[in-house]
């Protein structure tokens, strides 16, 4: 009984988000509730799951509400400003040096793990450079996708959040063993911009130099959707912050360039303390945003506004963590998530078993196409988890695999998440050709990513 019901709670749930007919709050608590309750729990017992699922996700839910409320704080101050026009005057005019450009723009203004603002920022500041010298859209659409997507495994970043919240282990440290593979990754992405910006600089001298060259390209056919403005709730993993689309009066009003270095060791410190494990995550951004409201803006209605500018993005994120914590109290509480893993242990090959780390990462980008951040990390990830447990496997070793690729890199081409039709649409690419183009480049890194892992021990060749 348990395990038909464990099974039909997450048919449920995945039908649910990947219809895009309910909000993820929906889909996480009422299928496995209802599934409960089939079971045959009573509703006390019901609420006890719901209770500790809930006290086990705190953590996670606190710093990832107080880092967007920080990193909000710090875009509105103009810490990002001077790094975008730097990045720009890098730039000039050869192709080589604008895909690098756009990477490394890209990777920066995602710090905040929002990729709803990597793309405002990152395609309107470099398109109309890409458009001039005729290099194509595909190509922009692509690099701002790698740049955000390697940047996207920080512990505040949607994916490592969920994946601290379905394991119960700190996000911190799943992160940190991570940082030499995601500093490969990111070597990968630059190579990557290098290798396609001689490509489009090859192309473009090609191109002038036949008679039919002439005249200049036509921008791509846009490709996105409705969701292109932004208007889904769930870009890259988590919500983009409000304030966004703030007026140009406004916004400048809100910048303090006089503070931009102290800002900048402000930062510098948080990440500093974040690596080292020093304060638990949530405290750290916890006390980063106590410096950063009074040193930014003074007075109270000037700190409220701040903090309310970004609350939309905040708490649409937290209430998602929080109903992950009633799902996988439910499925876990009751023994359904164990059932599950029994059946499926059952049905593995022996000899499959301890590469289950190896076997998720390879295939985590791919994995970005049919489930969404949601769906894999509160849904999927803890029956794989309970599976590798069979065998010896670490919890953690399944959600670092996942990290490697799984809404990470892989979130630039997954149609599942909202941010990926702004990408889209503010290129101005189609949506199947950008896939096309980008899905090699993103399995690509992944696959750097998870080598570099494996090779310094985050993550076993062989487990058990």
């Amino acid at each position: 009984m348990l395990t038909a019901m464990g099974f039909a709670a997450i048919a449920a749930v995945l039908a649910l988000l990947l219809s895009n007919r309910v909000s993820a709050v929906v889909a996480l608590v009422g299928a496995p509730v209802a599934a409960a309750l089939i079971a045959g729990f009573t509703p006390a017992e019901i609420g006890e799951f719901a209770a500790t699922g809930i006290s086990g996700v705190a953590g996670t839910t606190t710093m990832f509400v107080f880092a967007i409320l920080y990193f909000g704080v710090m875009r509105d101050a103009g810490l990002f400003d001077p790094v975008v026009r730097r990045v720009l005057g890098f730039a000039g005019s050869n192709p080589v040096t604008i895909a690098l450009a756009t990477v490394v723009l890209a990777m920066l203004t995602h710090l905040d793990g929002a990729g709803a603002t990597t793309f405002l920022i990152t395609i309107p500041a470099m398109l109309p450079l890409y458009d001039a010298l005729g290099m194509r859209r595909l190509v922009l659409a692509a690099l701002t996708g790698l740049g955000a997507g390697i940047m996207n495994m920080v512990p505040w970043g949607g994916p490592t959040a969920r994946a601290a919240s379905a394991t119960g282990i700190d996000a911190n440290a799943l992160w940190v063993p991570l940082i030499p593979a995601q500093l490969a990754g990111i070597a990968a992405c630059l190579a990557i911009a290098y290798l396609l910006g001689r490509r489009e600089k090859g192309r473009i001298a090609a191109a002038a130099s036949a008679p039919a060259a002439a005249t200049a390209p036509a921008a791509a056919p846009v490709g996105g959707s409705g969701a292109a403005d932004g208007g889904a709730p769930e870009p890259d993993g988590h919500p983009g912050p409000a304030g966004t689309h703030e007026p140009a009066g406004e916004a400048a009003a809100l910048r303090r360039p006089r503070l931009f270095w102290l800002n900048a060791a402000l930062t510098a410190a948080v990440v500093a303390v974040l690596i080292s494990g020093l304060l638990p995550p949530e405290l750290v951004f916890m006390l980063a945003l106590v410096v950063a409201l009074p040193l930014n803006y003074s007075g109270l209605k000037a700190q409220t506004e701040r903090v309310n500018a970004h609350a939309q993005g905040a708490i649409l994120m937290a209430s998602t963590l929080l109903a992950a914590g009633v799902f996988l109290g439910v499925m876990e509480e009751s023994g359904m998530i164990d059932a599950m893993a029994e059946a499926l242990t059952g049905a593995m090959p022996e000899a499959v078993g301890p590469g289950l780390p190896l076997l998720v990462g390879v295939l985590a980008v791919p994995l970005s196409l049919l489930f969404g951040p949601d769906a894999y990390y509160f849904a999927v990830m803890p029956v794989l988890t309970a599976v590798g447990d069979s065998f010896g496997v670490p919890a953690a070793a399944i959600a670092q695999a996942s990290i490697a690729g799984e809404e990470t890199v892989g979130f630039p081409i997954s149609p599942l998440t909202g941010s990926f039709y702004l990408l889209t649409g503010l290129a101005g690419v189609s949506i199947g050709r950008h896939i096309r183009f980008l899905l090699p480049w993103a399995w690509l890194v992944s696959l750097v990513v998870l080598a570099a892992a494996v090779l310094s021990g985050a993550i076993p060749l062989w487990a058990g």
